[in-house]
This record gives structure tokens, C-alpha cells and sequence, in this order.
């Protein structure tokens, strides 16, 4: 198949798809009233805020801010059955506290590891000489622990954790097969442990985001198979008609990854020009098929429930999912461009990098029409404030991403830190973002216990924002400058080293500072769970009023 054949079946692809969107809103299929939209809230909580982190103060604020459209006086019955579909809920939380928890706990060590891991790597780029006694210290072992604990250990601790507290919620049943989780998360912890130990010592299999030697990566497989059998048993067990589209999404992630992982991992099956093929196109899908959709079914579900105000337009959600399903696969291939593999499939791959506009602006204008007269919220909301900015770097770093596919774009960016500083924007400021608003909603329901020092939860955002601007803006900076220098052939090599160290620098800085933020997040999540600091007990507010608390508090 040529280049023009793959350029004229996607235009035509792409003309289909703009007929079909129009045609639905011709058929009002983006009208704000979809029922399935309504279905994570239950009768008389449309218009009332949910914030467990909130101090009282800021929930009132929040409720203030929020305003109380969609609201409806509701008669004895109504009352009635809304305190039951409440305790319900609170009988399905405590079905998952001990497992969210324990996943959320082993997510918070991974994530001070790999801080520690990455900074003390990123000083090494501009004081090659710090740290150099050990081999295990040396840059490429310790970049690579930092990259595997971050990519197998926080990534997905919290992404499973939130998932398990999420899941019956949504399906309006308890957690069935705690147990097998939890057995399944201790598996792959020693696997995760084993691994690094493997990398540690100068073991791995030489694949970017595939270093764990496969023997190890066993002992991954078997527990994240453990973990999937709770969520499978939950769902099939569930009391609703319709699965919510952040089901959809959670559903669709638990099902790639598996097949990603082990495609990835079969020994001796991909060699040479295959093998570099293969190792972008699990790269790029792991991100964009597990990490993305898991944090896109937290925004989903956690955005509503704040600001107590349906998404605008749940069909936009399901065109969002769907053209996510179908142009992301084969994205990771403009890795490759100038290499020794087929110009069809590079083509291919920048052509469905920049089809990836469909899903991220299906996503962008839903979340901007949520909160539509809605943004002061995030004056009142920690969570919110996490979860906002998070869908925005989701939009803004796939927006660079399919600009950065281009020829022209990529032959200068390719082999740069600007690559870097693109990876982060979509698996820190995106992803990351995301899941702490997310722990920062699930955990005061997890424990029964509100968040101790709420202004640790403020000092943590503007640590991580303030660390994570001067990290991306100085690493895109350098990298351009670096990628520039390196196309100049009337310069050395040194001088697109040298452009970059004052950027380097920065990263470092930024870096620091990041890292501060994940201690101070890491200390308050150790404080709630030993019951230290003030006294703050109650289920999330519960305690405030006997009725509106637990409007906004179950």
C-alpha cells in the first residue's frame, strides 16, 4: 500500500466522520438532557456539591459558587428513597476501602521513589560526576529506575486504586473478590521490587519502558490478572441498566493494557527493525490506551459530582472514547521517523496522530461546557483545582503531541529534551494531575477521616504547578535550541550539549520542587492514615447537618 492510498483512505475516513457529526446534531444527540448522563447522581443530588476535602468553610463556598441549578424540592417518598440509595453507597465505599487503600498506599511509595529516583538522574545530566561510586547510581540505571517506577508503580497503583473505588459506585453494588486484588497488588509489588533490583544491577531486557527482564514480568501478568477478576465479578454483578461512559473507559484500558504487556514481553519474538517498531507502538499505547482512558474516566466521573452538575453532552463522551479506540493505535510510529521502516506506516502514524484532534476536542469542549459558569468552584474545590488542570494539560499535550508528529516539526524535536518535557506534559501534568484530585476525593471516604492540614493539600498544588511550569517550559526551550544545533552541521556536537545545560539546570529546579510537593503530599496522606493531626473525624462533613451533610458528603 503507497503513501497516497493511506492519505486518501484517512481524508476519506475523516469526511465520513464530519458527515455522522453533523448528521447527530441534526438528530440533537449532543443535547445536554441525556438521561445516561444523570445516572452518578441520585434523585435530589443534581445541583449539590461533593467535596470531601473541603474544610466546612470551603464547602460552603463551593455550594455558594456553584449555585444550586438542577435542584428540585423532593416529597417524603423521594427523601426517603434517596437516604437509601445513599446508604447504599456508603455500604459500597466501605466494600473498597481496604483495597483502594492499599493500592493507594503502595502508589504514594512508588511515587517518592521515582521522585527521588528522577531528580537525583536529572542532576547528573548537568554534574555528571555527582553520585558515581556505585554503578546502580550511574545515569542510565537510575533514569530507568525512575521510569519504571513511575510507569509500573504509580501509574498504575493509583490508577487501579481509584478504579476499584470508582467501580461500584458506578455500578451501584459492593466490590466483590476484594481479596484477589489486594493478593494480586502484593504480587505485583514484589514483581515491580524485583524488577528495579534487576535494573539495578545492569539486568534488563533494553526496550524503553520494557527494561524489566520478561522472567520478571511474569510475576506482573499473574497479579494484575488477580486484580481484574474483582472488577469482572463487580461488574457482573451490578444493579444499573446502563454502564456510565467511565466504565467504557475503565473497561477498555483493563482490556489493552493485557494484551499491550504481553505483546510486549513475548521473548524473542521481535527482533532488529521489528523490535523498534514494536517497542513504540507499546510505548506510545500504553500511554494513550491505559494511562489516558483511566484518567478520563476519573474527570468524568469526579468533575460532575463536585460541581453536582451532569456533563454537558454524553454522546460528545462516547465520540471521545471511540475515536480514542481508533486512531490511537498505531501513534507510536512517528517515534520513527527517518528510520530503516516502511514509509506507509510512518505516514500512517502521523496521520492518525493528528486524527487524535478528534477525541482531545470532543473532550476540551465538554469540559468547558460542564463548567461553564462554573470556574469559581475552583476557588472553594482542592480536588477540582487537580482535576481542571489536569483535563487542560490533557488537551494542550495532545495538542503538541500531533503538531510534534509532523516531518517537519519532529526532525527537529526528534532525540531532544523537548520530547521529554512533551512525555511529562501528558504523563505528569495530564495523568498525574488527575490522580491526585482523585486521591484527594477518595481517601476521606476510604478512612472515615477528613484530610488533617487542609492547607498542606494548597502548599501541594502550588508546589507541583509552580515545579512542573519551570520544568516543561525549560526543557522545551532547551530542547528546541538543542534540536536546532544539532541540524546545524556547520557546528560541533558539544554546542547542542552546552545550549541545553542553563535548561538542564532549570529542570533540576523544577524537578526539586516537584519532588517537595510529593513529600508534602506523601506526609499528609501517612498523617490521615495514623489519625494524626486535628481531630477531623466524620465521614467526609458527614457529621456538619444531619441532612445537607450527607447530601454532600455520601
Amino acid at each position: 500500500m503507497d503513501t497516497v492510498t493511506i492519505l486518501l483512505s484517512s481524508f476519506i475516513l475523516s469526511i465520513t466522520g464530519l458527515f455522522v457529526f453533523i448528521w447527530s446534531l441534526r438528530k440533537r444527540l449532543f443535547d445536554s438532557n441525556v438521561d445516561a448522563a444523570k445516572i452518578i447522581f441520585s434523585e435530589g443530588e443534581i445541583g449539590r456539591v461533593e467535596e470531601p476535602s473541603a474544610s466546612p468553610a470551603q464547602l460552603a463556598g463551593l455550594q455558594k459558587s456553584a449555585g444550586t441549578e438542577g435542584q428540585v424540592p423532593l416529597d417524603t417518598t423521594q427523601k426517603a428513597h434517596l437516604q437509601k440509595e445513599l446508604q447504599e453507597r456508603l455500604v459500597a465505599d466501605r466494600s473498597t476501602a481496604f483495597v483502594a487503600f492499599v493500592f493507594l498506599s503502595c502508589a504514594i511509595v512508588w511515587l517518592v521513589v521515582a521522585s527521588l529516583a528522577g531528580l537525583t538522574s536529572s542532576i547528573k545530566l548537568h554534574e555528571p560526576d555527582w553520585l558515581t561510586s556505585q554503578s546502580w547510581l550511574t545515569f542510565g540505571r537510575l533514569r530507568t529506575i525512575h521510569l519504571n517506577a513511575v510507569a509500573y508503580g504509580w501509574a498504575p497503583m493509583a490508577a487501579l486504586g481509584t478504579a476499584i473505588w470508582m467501580l461500584p459506585r458506578l455500578l451501584k453494588t459492593e466490590l466483590l473478590g476484594g481479596r484477589f486484588a489486594v493478593l494480586g497488588a502484593m504480587i505485583w509489588n514484589a514483581g515491580l521490587i524485583a524488577g528495579l533490583g534487576c535494573i539495578a544491577v545492569g539486568l534488563n531486557d533494553g526496550m524503553e519502558w520494557l527494561e524489566i527482564p520478561w522472567q520478571v514480568d511474569i510475576l506482573i501478568v499473574i497479579g494484575g490478572s488477580l486484580v481484574g477478576l474483582p472488577l469482572v465479578f463487580t461488574l457482573q454483578n451490578r444493579r444499573v441498566d446502563h454502564l456510565y461512559v467511565s466504565i467504557w473507559y475503565m473497561g477498555a484500558a483493563l482490556f489493552w493494557f493485557p494484551i499491550l504487556f504481553l505483546i510486549g514481553n513475548i521473548p524473542g519474538l521481535h527482533i532488529g527493525v521489528e523490535q523498534a517498531t514494536m517497542n513504540w507502538w507499546f510505548g506510545h499505547n500504553v500511554l494513550g490506551l491505559f494511562y489516558t482512558p483511566m484518567a478520563l474516566a476519573s474527570v468524568y466521573y469526579f468533575l460532575p459530582k463536585i460541581i453536582g452538575r451532569p456533563v454537558q453532552s454524553y454522546n460528545l463522551s462516547l465520540l471521545g472514547f471511540w475515536t480514542l479506540a481508533f486512531f490511537y493505535g498505531q501513534v507510536g510510529g512517528h517515534h520513527l521517523i527517518g528510520g530503516p521502516v516502511p514509509g506507509w506506516l510512518v505516514t500512517l502514524s502521523i496521520v492518525q496522530s493528528v486524527m487524535m484532534l478528534v477525541p482531545v476536542i470532543s473532550f476540551s469542549v465538554n469540559q468547558h461546557l460542564t463548567m461553564r459558569t462554573k470556574f469559581a468552584t475552583l476557588i472553594y474545590s482542592p480536588t477540582l483545582r487537580f482535576i481542571v488542570l489536569g483535563g487542560m494539560m490533557y488537551t494542550l499535550s495532545s495538542v503538541q503531541g500531533s503538531l510534534e508528529a509532523l516531518r517537519a516539526v519532529n526532525t527537529v524535536t526528534h532525540f531532544t529534551h523537548f520530547t521529554v518535557a512533551h512525555a511529562h506534559l501528558g504523563l505528569y501534568g495530564f495523568f498525574t494531575m488527575v490522580m491526585f484530585g482523585a486521591i484527594y476525593f477518595v481517601m476521606p471516604r476510604v478512612m472515615s477521616w477528613e484530610w488533617p492540614y487542609p492547607k498542606l493539600i494548597a502548599a501541594h498544588f502550588w508546589l507541583v504547578v509552580l515545579g512542573f511550569s519551570i520544568y516543561f517550559i525549560g526543557l522545551t526551550i532547551g530542547g528546541w535550541l538543542q534540536g536546532m544545533a544539532m541540524l546545524d552541521a556547520s557546528k560541533p556536537f558539544m554546542d547542542s550539549v552546552n545550549v541545553t545545560i542553563p535548561y538542564l539546570k532549570s529542570r533540576s529546579v523544577g524537578g526539586a520542587i516537584m519532588t517537595l510537593g510529593h513529600l508534602v503530599f506523601a506526609f499528609h496522606f501517612v498523617a490521615m492514615a495514623l489519625r494524626y493531626g486535628p481531630r477531623r473525624v466524620g465521614a467526609a462533613l458527614l457529621h456538619t447537618k444531619p441532612t445537607a451533610g450527607v447530601l454532600a458528603g455520601a
